[in-house]
């Protein structure tokens, strides 16, 4: 068999476990005669950029990585080749449609097959390459854990572990102060993270975007934990939580090629509707943020980040193109990048990890 190229890139957000995928798909294909593995510096934009931008990964600088959080070769979630941002004479900016040059940019470096590496916003462009001819392969990612077409994403659990152990040190000042302690973590549209955290470290209330809540709903809880100024609580909120009105706390982006709103603040908003209803109670927030994307994958991610850089390259050994890795309990197999971004991975009324919640007298302020 002749030697293949193949190009791995990291898009979106970072998060742990994309270094263990990297090194993977580099181990893998090391043991195929000729195969060559290299990378593109921060997404699809070290190809587009003059000069290109593209480092080869072989076994020596790979070597060890897998326990390194972030992406050796970078990440951007800001450089989508549909939307690619161009700087005109006036000094403002526009998007154009780069996606013809970016594979023509592949094909002139006679590579044979791309490996993106992202969540749902990078492989909806994986699979909109696809479709123009481009020999593509997607690999999961995202703390989040909101596509739906695989069990988990590698990430999540990184970031429940991070969330979970800020609930559980929460706890002790909270009690010690007599406070209302309120933890924000990410989840724009998906609360897993939130509502796993509120589950492992026993939060009193968690406030999910898939649930809209009610101010005095969480009120009500609230007081029931607290008598007289004694007494405390644990508020765990995603950042993309809704008021029952639909009010989500968020802010337009001034970044260049930025698409999304940025969300972030509901913690400090929270606080301040609750102050205006508990009057006395002391509370304070605590904002994880990019804390839970960083650092060391726990053990679970590494093997499945692991697992999905070694079905990758089965993939492209066998031609499978326009399709992405993905976990269903115990098997790595494989989906049509179109059906992996039809629809969202959310919290449905009826999941179990939900019930469970409530079962456990937590309250999502419905």
């Amino acid at each position: 068999m002749m030697g293949k190229r193949i190009l791995v890139t990291t898009g979106g957000g970072d998060c742990p476990g994309l270094n263990a995928v990297i090194r993977s798909i580099v181990k893998r294909a090391s043991q195929e005669e000729d195969w060559e593995v290299l990378g593109s510096v921060d997404a699809f934009t070290g190809i587009m950029r003059e000069p290109m931008e593209i480092m080869p990964l072989n076994r020596s600088n790979v070597a060890g990585i897998h326990v390194r959080g972030g992406t050796i070769i970078g990440t951007t979630n800001k450089g989508s080749p549909f939307d690619w941002p161009v700087k005109k004479q006036d000094g403002t900016w526009d998007t154009i449609d780069a996606s013809d040059d970016l594979i023509r940019r592949i094909q002139c470096q006679q590579i044979d097959a791309v490996v993106n590496i992202g969540g749902d916003g990078s492989q909806d462009i994986s699979n909109r390459l696809f479709k123009k001819g481009l020999n593509i392969i997607g690999v999961p990612k995202t703390i989040d854990n909101d596509l739906s077409c695989t069990d988990f994403t590698f990430g999540f659990q990184t970031a429940v572990e991070i969330a979970t152990d800020a609930v559980d040190k929460l706890v002790t000042t909270a009690a010690s102060h007599n406070r209302i302690m309120i933890l924000e973590v990410m989840g724009r549209d998906a609360g897993w993270i939130g509502l796993s955290a509120a589950v492992a470290g026993g939060a009193d209330v968690v406030l999910i975007p898939e649930v809209p809540y009610d101010i005095e709903k969480v009120v009500g809880k609230l007081k029931k934990r607290i008598h007289n100024g004694k007494g405390f609580a644990i508020i765990v909120v995603a950042e993309g939580a809704k008021t029952k009105e639909g009010e989500v706390v968020s802010a337009e982006s001034s970044e260049v090629g930025y698409k999304n709103v940025r969300l972030g603040g509901i913690g400090y908003a929270l606080m301040e509707e609750l102050k205006k209803r508990m009057n006395g109670i002391g509370m304070r927030v605590t904002v994880l943020g990019h804390l839970q994307r960083g650092g060391t994958p726990c053990a679970f991610d590494r093997i499945l980040a692991t697992q999905f850089g070694v079905k990758a390259v089965e993939l492209i050994k066998e031609r499978k193109f326009g399709r992405m890795v993905v976990y269903r309990h115990p098997d790595i197999v494989d989906v049509a990048l179109e059906e992996a971004v039809d629809t969202y991975n959310l919290i449905g009324p009826d999941n179990f990890l939900l019930k469970t919640a409530r079962g456990n007298n937590i309250s999502l302020g419905d």
